[in-house]
């Protein structure tokens, strides 16, 4: 055989090769084939592969890592509005962990879930054997498992925008107009306006960090919740924080992992009539 049929065959064998990669890494997370007696998973959710670098022969796309999160109660195969579900997700996003994705009715949790998550709570990952819950420790332990990109927050600023979520659930729950509790928010959201104003555009200076993932959906919801409950907005005079909600919920990562409106508005319902 001519050395020019030879190279003809062989570019002919990779562009096969690559066309049928590039097939298998646009499946959704749902297979139609598995046997294992879970919910059905949302089948719009497109896994995001994280490919190695290395030209070696034994390079190969990581094993997608289980994740339990809260699953809609407006629309089927939809995620429902847990925030610290959302962290867990958006911190895989952005480091293109791959990840299969099972959705936990919390109204009727199953016994296939209660089996893995004895108290009954979301997020819970699954490293290796082993059921991981609390989106603390999920976290860290994604940011040792998978380093690059590196999400991780110096302690000295870990806990910029801590004490936003607890006040907005103050507000939120407040039937007295004169209680404080929405000066006490305005207060909070005031503090990280100045400090994206000195450090931004993110908690972390230039660059996204475990942080923001944190802080980002439970903005989200106490957008959500006080414009639909309070009729209440972020005022304009805060630019510096609306700018900065405003870059991160434009994220794909974020907006791939994001509550429905509706979702949140029922999420929160029971803290209001309550």
């Amino acid at each position: 055989m001519s050395t020019a049929r030879i190279q003809a065959n062989t570019a002919s064998a990779i562009s096969s090769t690559i066309k049928h990669l590039g097939f298998n890494l646009r499946c959704p997370i749902n297979s139609k084939n598995t046997k294992q007696k879970i919910p059905r998973r949302r089948t719009s959710n497109t896994l995001t592969l994280a490919m190695s670098t290395s030209s070696s022969p034994s390079s190969s796309v990581p094993s997608p890592l289980e994740v339990c999160v809260k699953a809609s109660v407006t629309s089927p195969n939809n995620l429902g509005d847990c925030p610290f579900c959302q962290r867990v997700l958006l911190t895989m996003e952005e480091k293109h962990v791959p990840y299969d994705l099972k959705l936990v009715d919390l109204g009727n949790k199953p016994e296939w879930f209660l089996n893995i998550s004895p108290e009954g709570k979301v997020p819970v990952v699954k490293f290796e054997d082993k059921w991981v819950p609390d989106s603390d420790v999920i976290t860290q332990a994604l940011e040792e498992k998978y380093p690059d990109p590196p999400l991780g927050t110096p302690p000295e600023k870990a806990s910029i925008g801590s004490k936003i979520f607890s006040t907005f659930i103050g507000f939120l729950k407040s039937k007295d107009p004169s209680d404080g509790m929405e000066q006490a928010l305005l207060n909070e959201l005031s503090s990280f306006n100045e400090y994206i104003k000195i450090n931004g555009p993110f908690i972390n200076g230039e660059k996204i960090s475990a942080a923001d993932l944190s802080l980002a959906p439970k903005l989200h919801h106490l957008e959500i919740a006080l414009g639909h409950y309070k009729n209440w907005s972020v005022p304009d005079s805060l630019a510096y924080l609306k700018s900065y909600m405003k870059n991160i919920f434009s994220l794909d990562s974020f907006i791939k992992t994001r509550a429905l409106q509706e979702d949140v508005i029922e999420g929160w319902r029971p803290k209001v009539s309550g």
